[in-house]
């Protein structure tokens, strides 16, 4: 991989940390969203990771779905 690969693939990196972060930050602090429309942005989230990283779905699985499970738990009180 040369260094102008890297160079992208840690950009496209930081961006996808940031989106997760903003879409973690509305669910919880967003009073008036509910969880349909919370689920909702975590389907996207993950629509937008994806198409930034190909094939990296067990990453997403590994990484960001127990985030976004947590945060629903403490967000909405579910089990």
């Amino acid at each position: 991989m040369s260094a102008a690969e890297q160079a992208e693939e840690q950009k496209l990196i930081r961006r996808l940390q940031m989106m997760m972060n903003m879409v973690m930050q509305v669910i919880a602090q967003d009073r008036s969203l509910s969880i349909e429309d919370a689920s909702q942005m975590i389907a996207d989230s993950r629509k937008a990771a994806l198409s930034m990283f190909p094939g990296k779905e067990l990453a997403y699985d590994l990484i960001w779905k127990p985030r976004f499970q947590r945060l629903m738990q403490e967000r909405f009180r579910i089990m």
